[in-house]
């Protein structure tokens, strides 16, 4: 047993993958981390301050100067690395947050369904019908207004067909509602996530509804107001999975406290878990510093999602500052990690590159950095997946990797 921490950076790619360009061919160079190092040393004449990255290791899967590690080895030093690091493509196609975190704790998420609503309205509305709730479409397009309030809708914000959201203003409806509504369409959607989203708009919903790519047809939440206006409540609702072949209900089985943070706190399932579904950064990782300091054994997946909003509202500087406001609480957790045993992997779902020119995620292979007190360093193979990290957790944990339905230990070096 070990105390584990997982903590995704939402967003954080360090590069495109070979088959990044085949929805859209500008998204071939995506590269969130250099990009934003760029624009720092650019824009506002300084470099990212991010020392507790570059100690984990992150110069080592992504050469930078500003990466440099603190004795001042450039950061692709050759030999034995003073790092464990490597770097996972995803795993799973596009490029998805539910997606992205389901395959990390285990799933078998190679394959997803890929429709638009417009091609299944009819079936929805009979759906919601018949739950009791009254249905219209929105004007001449394909989205759905239900009780006068909630819209449902595609995800203008995932790649086309990957994600449906349920989304109102929560001075029209409040939010048990919203889920109430989302949950009927979940019985009835093909695609991966129906998302039920409750927040605080400059103006109805309907002034905000607009064209996406590929046909689709959904809200523009960033222009909405629901990220800047406060109050935002989201609930993620996933296709079915067998959750007792994931890494946290194999933790908790095996009697290990889990502890689901931030945006995990949302999207993962774990009976028993102590849940922090925050958004700001600090108070994420507050509460995984709470969940390991004093405890002998623990699992902790933490979730920052305010890269990935910033991510979603090509801001670069805002994601930058976020950035180095989870490095610092970063280096503060690495610290506490330390007895021989613990662990802590940093890693990322998807990329999201703030320049890149759309609000899309793009499709980027994300670091894989690991702390782990006791262990030699190493330089680490690429991961097929993001499953081979959870498979990696769970090995530090002293569970059975195999009784996960994907992913196969990365090798680390037994600790001393």
């Amino acid at each position: 047993m070990s105390r584990t921490v997982i903590v995704v950076l939402d967003g954080f790619g360090i590069g495109a993958m070979p088959d990044a360009g085949a929805l859209r061919p500008g998204d071939t160079s995506a590269d969130t981390c250099g990009h934003l190092l760029d624009h720092f040393r650019r824009v506002h004449d300084r470099a990212l301050r991010l020392p507790a990255l570059t100690a984990l290791g992150l110069g080592a899967v992504h050469p930078d100067p500003d990466l440099a590690t603190p004795d001042g080895s450039p950061p692709a030093a050759t030999g034995t690395p003073p790092v464990t690091a490597g770097r996972a493509a995803l795993g799973y196609p596009g490029a998805d947050t539910y997606a992205g975190h389901q395959t990390m704790m285990g799933a078998d998420f190679s394959t997803v369904t890929v429709a638009r609503l417009g091609d299944h309205l009819d079936t929805v509305a009979a759906a919601l019908r018949a739950a009791g709730h009254r249905v219209e479409p929105l004007e001449e397009e394909p989205v759905l207004l239900v009780d006068g309030s909630a819209l449902v809708h595609d995800n203008l914000e995932a790649d086309p067909g990957i994600n449906w959201n349920v989304s109102a203003r929560l001075a029209d409806l409040p939010f048990p509602r919203v889920l109430e509504v989302a949950r009927t369409v979940r019985r009835v959607a093909p695609v991966a996530r129906v998302i039920a989203v409750g927040g605080n708009a400059d103006r109805p919903l309907p002034d905000f509804v607009r064209a996406g790519e590929d046909g689709t047809v959904g809200l523009d939440t960033p222009a909405s107001g629901f990220y800047r206006n406060g109050g935002l409540q989201v609930q993620h609702l996933g296709v079915t999975l067998d959750h007792t072949r994931q890494l946290p209900d194999l933790a908790a089985r095996a009697g290990v406290p889990v502890t689901l943070t931030g945006k995990a706190a949302d999207i993962l399932a774990c009976e028993g878990a102590a849940r922090h579904p925050a958004v700001d950064t600090t108070e994420v990782l507050r509460h995984t510093l709470d969940a390991v300091r004093g405890a002998k054994d623990a699992l902790v997946v933490a979730n920052v999602q305010e890269t990935d909003l910033a991510g979603h509202q090509q801001d670069p500087r805002r994601y930058g500052l976020v950035l180095e406001q989870a490095d610092r609480q970063l280096g503060e957790l690495t610290a506490s990690l330390d007895a021989p045993g613990d662990c802590l992997i940093v890693t990322g779902d998807h990329g999201n590159d703030p320049t890149i020119g759309h609000a899309f995620h793009t499709r980027e292979f994300v670091p894989v950095l690991v702390h782990r007190p006791g262990s030699a360093p190493r330089a680490l193979p690429d991961a097929g997946s993001l499953a081979d990290v959870g498979a990696t957790a769970a090995h530090c944990l002293g569970l059975p990797p195999g009784r996960l339905a994907s992913g196969v230990p990365l090798p680390l070096t037994p600790v001393g």
